[in-house]
């Protein structure tokens, strides 16, 4: 299967055209993947467009590729997003690397009650900017054509404030996964806890807000292991898969 690299624009790709990667990105190619003139790889801009051909030049910083198929993947609707609670360690990293191989629209940092871990000061952007590296990385590797956005860090209050279905996992709630209508839905968002769970202020002002509460299973999952199972759960009864 060819490897992915993305690009900022491929508005003007076509069968027959030359497109570059340039930057980290041709480094990376040359460097650690060691891509050669004749392989075949796939371009992406990381909004719906990918386009495939072979290698026919690499030099340091560029790699030259002659497209010869295009094609476009409009995002799926609904869109799934993962509001994944701040988790110690990189159990946090870990669920958002895992959802973008799943197919997850986009992901939200979670300040919640009982995390541990937290964004402070300079640590806002610098791990908000790990984020992005993390989704990135992960649509390269599961060839994506969309890049999930990576939304600033909220608050509980923010979460309850989002549009469409929210659904918040929790070990304790009577309804299944998979008794939750999605018929309709635009936009559907899975709200993970921290390693203590979600705290019952927090549980009560989501579902104040017309957030749904639901449980995986009779299991208690980790907070990094919560939002792919669910996410896959969803995907399968949507047909994604």
């Amino acid at each position: 299967m060819a490897s992915l690299y993305l690009t900022d624009d491929l508005a003007d790709a076509r069968v027959g055209a030359r497109v570059e990667v340039t930057g980290d990105e041709a480094r990376h190619a040359l460097q650690v993947a060691r891509i050669r003139p004749g392989e075949r790889i796939a371009v992406g801009d990381g909004r719906g467009t990918l386009v495939r051909g072979a290698v026919a030049a690499a030099e340091p910083g560029v790699l030259a590729v002659d497209v010869d198929e295009v094609s476009y993947e409009p995002a799926p609707v609904p869109a799934l997003w993962l509001a994944q609670a701040l988790a110690k360690g990189d159990r946090d990293e870990l669920a958002v690397q895992a959802a973008t191989e799943l197919g997850v629209a986009g992901v939200i940092p979670w300040a919640a009650e009982r995390s541990v871990t937290r964004w402070e000061g300079a640590k806002v952007a610098r791990n908000g900017e790990r984020w992005r590296t993390i989704v990135r990385e992960a649509s390269k590797q599961a060839i994506r054509a969309h890049v999930p956005e990576v939304a600033p860090l909220a608050t509980t209050a923010q979460l309850a404030s989002l549009p469409g279905l929210v659904i918040v996992l929790e070990p304790s709630a009577e309804v299944p996964l998979t008794g939750v209508a999605l018929d309709g839905v635009d936009r559907v968002t899975l709200v993970v806890g921290p390693e203590g769970g979600i705290a019952p202020r927090e549980l009560d002002r989501l579902a104040d807000a017309g957030a749904v509460l639901a449980r995986l299973g009779h299991e208690v999952l980790r907070t990094s292991t919560a939002g792919p199972a669910a996410l896959a759960v969803i995907a399968a009864g949507l047909g994604r898969w």
